[in-house]
């Protein structure tokens, strides 16, 4: 059995959501993270998600893949790991439930809120290196691009450990991350960006 068939088989589509922080009503509808969405609009199937907003769609590999900027294979194995699947065990071992400690889920709620926070940073900061851009030599560098030309290759590395390191080396990246509210004060920075882009739109429509 494959990687992927391991996962699917072991894996519904609404667990992942809700491991991911995603909040799953009970008629199985959840907001959708990849388009504003004010009103639930997609809907998780155990197999399957599908948006009546965006029409995305997929399996759990997916969604994850989308979720995290990740290939299908890297989001099969950070699946299987966050799940505590192993691969080389049969699927009737692999399915059985693991106890959780309290301390360990809520490392782990921690660790998908930072990869969330880092992801989004991620792609704000490739957007300003293209969007501001100098067009001349002349032009004078806009503080967007320079942030972006300065952060960009170390925030890429760290959200790469968070998702492919040893447990000890990714404990270590969020205790360091949320170090003097250093997660929580970009997560606040990129609400406000969000914010402000949309009302900017908004007058933009007007």
């Amino acid at each position: 059995m494959t990687l992927f068939e391991l996962v699917k088989q072991n894996i519904c589509v609404p667990d992942a959501a809700e491991h991911y922080e995603l909040q799953v009503n009970r008629n199985g509808m959840c907001s959708c993270p990849f388009h504003e969405d004010r009103h639930p609009s997609m809907k998780l199937n155990k197999r399957y998600f599908y948006c009546f907003g965006c029409g995305a769609t997929g399996d759990v590999i997916d969604l994850v893949a989308r979720l995290f900027g990740l290939n299908s294979y890297e989001a099969a194995q950070k699946l299987a790991q966050d799940f505590g699947i192993d691969p080389d065990k049969p699927p009737a071992a692999a399915a059985l439930p693991k106890p959780e400690r309290p301390l360990l889920k809520a490392y782990r709620q921690e660790e998908v809120r930072c990869q969330r926070v880092l992801c989004d940073y991620l792609h704000l900061l490739e957007s300003w290196k293209v969007q501001y851009a100098p067009k001349t030599p002349e032009d004078v560098l806009d503080d967007r691009f320079v942030e972006a030309c300065q952060m960009l290759d170390y925030v890429e590395y760290l959200a790469d450990l968070l998702i492919a390191a040893e447990l000890e080396q990714r404990v270590k990246i969020v205790e360091m991350l949320n170090k003097d509210g250093l997660i929580a004060g970009l997560e606040e920075r990129l609400n406000r960006l969000k914010k402000e882009d949309n009302a900017h739109e908004k007058q933009s429509a007007a």
